[in-house]
């Protein structure tokens, strides 16, 4: 078998493991909503707008950094990222302020841009060949699950031995080990021809005049919303809303004795079911309709939120949700990433992720801000939660109309 026809090779193995220290440390999050509101006795609103300016700063990150990446190289990107990761990290462990905090927030997201999907998949599927491209996004996008399994249970770890402040220095000294994967990255598959000789500015100009592309950016919102909303509050709304953990029960004997101790579990076990999850979403989209596979997913998450909500939150029910809603959780993320580089080609593939991407941290932005916002203004988080609802509803329908085939260059004259 030829070395392109490989699935694992040393740059989706390198890939991988950037994605997964990246989003290890990224899903944690949520982890500190308390300890920090506790300390400077901040309404809840505080530290979400912080988070949600993360995610926001990512998003827009993401389409400088893949246009960065494919004009100065992958690498060059990467350790950019990584050092901005660091530094926000490290500085934002001194901030005493709300605004100080939100301020470093912007140095964070912009690292995380650099160090996770818009990049690193882009390299992966330049490397990978046509037959694997599917399968190779979808184990990439699980390895950044893999990071979530242990990330959250990590911090409340550390918490119970480190002041908050402590545990981010901590985090940025480790987010910099990443970059010792770098040399695993090579240059990936070339692009054709055809895709050499078009301009960036003309291939986003194409795409941006194409409905299906405006419904890709559009269906891509929902995603980040739920996923933002959750990262950021859901440790905090078990804490709070979940019943009580029967002391004599499977939990207790498995060390799990406090609500806060399970709003950690879930968030690793959405991580840990998402990584079979987003493998097999990438094995799907190789033999499937990318645009079915997407409203099938969105239609999934609507019923499964409805039905969390509707139903007394237990450590049962936390656990189930936290299962299904995992294996959906990034499973939209090779299809959409793959769907792109299908319709557009893969010369300006990081760069167009990066604008799709954008639509999906301006959902997670609004996710994490409305949860702090309407939980100070209401005391729970029973209407963003519904809000969620409606927009997966949306998103499913908007897929419908995509048009799944290769977008054609204008003849020449």
């Amino acid at each position: 078998m030829s070395s392109q026809a490989r699935l694992f090779t040393p740059v989706l193995v390198g890939g991988c493991l950037i994605l997964l220290i990246n989003f290890a440390l990224r899903a944690s999050f949520g982890v500190f909503q308390i300890p920090i509101a506790d300390e400077f006795s901040w309404p809840r609103v505080e530290f979400s707008m912080a988070i949600a300016i993360q995610n926001l700063a990512w998003g827009i990150g993401q389409p400088i950094f893949g246009a960065l990446a494919e004009r100065w190289g992958d690498r060059w990107a990467i350790i950019l990222g990584a050092a901005l990761y660091s530094a926000g990290l490290i500085l934002t462990a001194f901030a005493t302020t709300p605004a100080t905090m939100q301020l470093l927030e912007v140095m964070v997201g912009f690292g995380i841009a650099g160090t996770g999907f818009g990049v690193i998949l882009a390299v992966v599927g330049r490397a990978a060949s046509d037959e694997n491209r599917s399968l190779a996004l979808g184990i990439a996008t699980a390895a950044g699950s893999a990071g979530q399994v242990f990330g959250a249970p990590f911090a409340e770890i550390l918490l119970a031995f480190y002041s908050w402040q402590s545990v981010f220095i901590i985090f940025g000294v480790v987010v910099l080990s990443c970059l010792i994967f770098l040399p695993m990255l090579g240059s990936g598959k070339p692009a054709s021809r055809t895709e050499l000789e078009e301009s960036m500015g003309s291939v986003l100009s194409r795409a941006f005049r194409d409905p299906s592309f405006l419904m890709i950016f559009v269906g891509f919102f929902s995603c980040g919303y739920q996923l933002g909303f959750i990262t950021a509050h859901f440790p905090a709304m078990i804490t709070e809303m979940c019943g009580p953990i029967d002391p004599g029960g499977m939990l207790a004997a498995l060390g799990i004795t406090t609500t806060s101790a399970l709003g950690a579990i879930a968030i690793s076990l959405i991580g840990l079911a998402n990584i079979a999850g987003s493998i097999m979403a990438g094995w799907l989209g190789k033999r499937y309709t990318k645009k079915y596979l997407l409203a099938g997913i969105y239609t999934l998450r609507t019923l499964v939120s409805a039905a969390f909500i509707l139903t007394p939150i237990t450590p049962g029910t936390v656990i189930l949700f936290s299962l299904v809603m995992g294996a959906l959780w990034l499973a939209t993320v090779p299809l959409t990433s793959g769907l792109i580089a299908y319709i557009y080609g893969l010369r300006y593939m990081g760069t167009l992720y990066g604008f799709v991407f954008l639509s999906h941290q301006i959902g997670s932005f609004l996710g994490v801000w409305l949860g702090g916002s309407l939980y100070d203004s209401q005391g729970d988080y029973m209407m963003v939660w519904w809000v969620g609802v409606g927009v997966g509803a949306f998103s499913a329908l908007i897929h419908l109309p995509v048009r799944e085939q290769p977008s054609r260059l204008p003849a020449a004259a």
